[in-house]
């Protein structure tokens, strides 16, 4: 797959503090990449230098096959995690004016503008003051900003910041949409769980250093443990759990379920698959539970900031 931006050996510093330390990452046309890491850890200086805010001391960036250059700013879209609306003026007004900044013509301003507002159901915003807006309804605002000149590269800061569960399923809905019809997408942000939802690739930054990247379904298998949760109901529960326990690697763990049956993790060794685990517990019991444990996205954050 061809890449739309690749960061090579980027590194960036303030002083005596450094912000990025020798960072490559490479974002693959039409995919969501997620750009994860702690507070500080350097996620807001590379989308700065995407964005050509603030120029890298060293490496440098490529933009769908060319140098990142000035013009290049007219194809990428960024909702900055603080956000950047004038609060005295009018929602129509401000937007209009934005859209013109990245090269649209009033007239087609217009009509992408109708065509959005309508979308989202804030037509009736177009007259209200940005400061007579809630914090989710600005942020409404600000994303249509940011996706108007439709750009080959958006870049999302803490996109669902201030809004309540419904609008942020809307606007995940919407970035979605926005990958299906060719943009390509980075999504920085804290919530683990949209980068279940959303992203293909990802990459972690942690203490200004590149410490994990690549495809996500990719890591999950990197980091998996071959562990699967199981319930399973047995008149004798302690009986049950010493059988299996002297045959496969299992301790007692919990869950949630509608049945009141013995819970374990049974940890399978490299000779062992799931299909000799399953049929040996349907042997000696009724299997209401049985799942492998795949690390999730929060799992693999906090262990691989852990190992750094």
């Amino acid at each position: 797959m061809k890449n739309l931006l690749e960061a090579h050996a980027v590194s960036k510093n303030f002083g005596d503090f450094t912000a990025l330390n020798n960072v490559s990452i490479s974002v693959p046309k039409g995919s969501v990449f997620g750009l994860l890491g702690p507070n500080g850890a350097g996620k807001t200086t590379l989308i700065r230098v995407i964005n050509q805010i603030t120029m890298p001391d060293s490496g440098h960036v490529i933009l769908d096959g060319e140098p990142l250059q000035s013009h290049h700013v007219q194809n990428i879209g960024y909702l900055p995690e603080e956000r950047g609306l004038y609060k005295s003026m009018k929602v129509g007004e401000q937007a209009l004016y934005l859209a013109q900044l990245k090269g649209l013509s009033k007239a087609e301003a217009k009509i992408r503008l109708k065509y959005w507002f309508e979308r989202l159901e804030i037509g009736d915003w177009w007259n209200k003051k940005i400061q007579e807006l809630s914090k989710g309804m600005a942020q409404k605002i600000q994303f249509v900003v940011t996706v108007l000149h439709e750009p080959k590269l958006l870049i999302f800061d803490e996109p669902f910041s201030g809004f309540d569960p419904i609008n942020a399923n809307l606007i995940k809905d919407e970035i979605l949409r926005l990958k299906e019809n060719g943009a390509t997408v980075i999504f920085s942000t804290h919530r683990m769980e949209s980068v279940e939802e959303l992203c293909d690739h990802i990459a972690l930054i942690h203490q200004s250093n590149k410490i994990l990247d690549g495809k996500l379904t990719d890591i999950k298998r990197q980091y998996k443990t071959n562990t699967y949760e199981v319930g399973i109901n047995a008149p004798d529960k302690i009986t049950l759990a010493e059988t299996i326990s002297k045959k496969f690697n299992a301790s007692l763990t919990d869950f949630r379920s509608l049945n009141d049956e013995l819970k374990l993790n049974i940890k399978l060794a490299e000779n062992e698959s799931a299909n000799d685990l399953l049929s040996y517990l349907t042997s000696i019991g009724q299997v209401s539970h049985f799942v492998e444990l795949i690390p999730s996205a929060n799992d693999i954050f906090i262990q691989a900031v852990k190992n750094n």
